[in-house]
């Protein structure tokens, strides 16, 4: 699964570097070293002008929540544990099928981290748990594929500037040996020449998933990073750091 990443780009790099049309983020996200679940998180969407124009949707940046909440949910925290989506079922779930017709995303992440259990055992018994920095080798941003919805809240009154919540989910799929040994998922990433298929929501949904592959071997790189990660008020750039085990 992916529980925690990192994103410290700027709003401005990830426009230019997303061939971003429009500008929907209210205000910029601080650097986030320790993105979890239920936290705004940048996405890359694609939208019409309007429901009914024939002209093609507009690249835009927008902040999520990341935990999915479906347009036909009744309480929003269903979000809560929605934070990702298996690639070999996303097709099927009633949660997730309806986003993957037309509303699918990029999320940009530095990153994401992984917990490996270790020989070293707490005093409950259980292995200790030891977090892991997972990124491109070359410092170029993960773009995870991801899925969004709007969900409605009845409780606002038609003219709210809030009654729309906008979520995501990001997918994943099974890990390759040289990652799996550190944990069996991983998030699914879309590589650049297939961002504007995938972003499309006139893209046929047979055909989307084929867009969507794991990281090829040795692009990313796996290294130890300080236990204060597994707290989620503990943010800043230390949290990415390699850490020398003993």
């Amino acid at each position: 699964m992916c529980g925690r990443y990192a994103s410290s780009r700027r709003p401005e790099d990830l426009i230019e570097e997303f061939e971003v049309v429009e500008n929907k983020v209210p205000e910029p996200l601080a650097p986030d070293y320790n993105v979890a679940p239920t936290k705004e998180v940048y996405a890359v969407v694609e939208r019409p002008p309007s429901k009914d124009s024939e002209e093609p949707p507009a690249r835009q940046l927008r902040t999520l929540k990341w935990g999915l909440v479906p347009s036909w949910a009744k309480d929003p925290k269903i979000g809560n544990r929605m934070i990702n989506a298996r690639m070999e079922t996303v097709a099927e779930k009633p949660a997730y099928r309806r986003a993957l017709a037309s509303r699918r995303c990029l999320l940009p992440a530095d990153g994401y981290f992984e917990w490996y259990p270790t020989d070293e055992k707490t005093k409950a018994g259980k292995p200790k748990k030891q977090p892991f920095f997972i990124h491109p080798k070359d410092g170029s941003t993960l773009a995870m594929a991801g899925l969004y919805e709007i969900w409605r809240d009845p409780s606002k009154d038609d003219d709210a500037d809030d009654r729309f919540l906008w979520t995501c989910t990001v997918i994943t799929t099974d890990a390759p040996d040289d990652l799996g040994k550190i944990h069996d998922r991983m998030p699914l990433m879309v590589e650049h020449d297939h961002w504007a298929a995938w972003l499309d929501p006139r893209t046929e949904k047979e055909s989307v998933l084929d867009l969507l592959v794991p990281a090829a071997p040795g692009r990313l790189e796996a290294y130890p990073v300080s236990l204060a990660v597994n707290a989620v008020k503990n943010n800043g750039p230390e949290l990415v750091e390699p850490l020398e085990l003993s």
